[in-house]
């Protein structure tokens, strides 16, 4: 059986180690990129770069306008709500913070599912494939350890959410085939994923992480608090700051 998967790639640490995973799965693989309104494109450049690196198709979704819709997060209204900085890990599991987007995995998770079902029936009613030699995989990067506490990258939203797009699905409920969404980095620490990247040899020099734009990170806000702590406790140069 062929598992064909699309990786939801951000051009971060986690996705980019998720999508050299998938890899090494021998998965046919495609990526989406997602372009929600964010307060910088940074992270595009980046998925770009890491897409290229790693030889897989990348799709590119201009869905700008989710920020209007998503507004109450510091990632999609930044000129009213700050980047918190300088938080201990204490802090950020205190609560979910302002940093997360209203239900933004539910609405990538279902455009990647949407690009990855086109792509399975594609395959089955154009080019003649038997259904039953094939699967379909909406690969994340979510990680519920060593993270901000936000609730859709917790592994029961993705045990409820596949159910929902099997169901929801022509090539689920017609054709049966079988769907998954992997999430292979959910349990992992900061510090776990930084290992297994360097492991797999994915292109982690190219990836960004930080939630302020600039061309260099910020140092400050979670994810690059999280980010350094990671590779600290690997024991690891973190890559991209090499000869920064």
């Amino acid at each position: 059986m062929t598992t064909h998967a699309i990786v939801l790639l951000s051009g971060g640490l986690d996705s980019t180690t998720v999508a050299a995973h998938a890899l090494r799965q021998g998965h046919e693989v495609r990526a989406i990129s997602i372009g929600y309104g964010q307060r910088h494109v940074r992270e595009l450049r980046s998925a770009r770069a890491v897409a290229e690196a790693l030889g897989i198709e990348l799709l590119e979704v201009d869905a700008g306008f989710y920020a209007h819709l998503a507004a109450y997060s510091a990632l999609t209204s930044p000129s009213e709500h700050a980047l918190p900085e300088h938080r201990d890990t204490a802090a950020m599991a205190a609560d979910v913070p302002i940093t997360y987007v209203p239900l933004r995995n539910t609405f990538f998770v279902t455009l990647a599912a949407a690009a990855l079902e086109s792509w399975l029936l594609a395959l089955i009613e154009r080019d003649g494939r038997d259904p039953k030699e094939l699967a379909g995989a909406v690969y994340v990067g979510a990680n519920a350890i060593d993270y901000s506490g936000y609730p859709d990258c917790r592994p029961e939203f993705y045990d409820v959410l596949v159910k929902t797009i099997t169901l929801g699905s022509k090539v689920g409920t017609q054709y049966g085939v079988p769907l998954q969404i992997e999430a292979p980095i959910i349990a992992m620490s900061k510090a776990d994923i930084a290992r297994h990247g360097t492991e797999l040899g994915a292109p982690l020099h190219l990836t960004w992480s930080c939630y302020a734009g600039g061309e260099r990170p910020c140092g400050a806000c979670d994810s690059c608090e999280l980010r350094a702590a990671g590779f600290a406790e690997a024991r690891l140069a973190d890559p991209a700051l090499v000869g920064a």
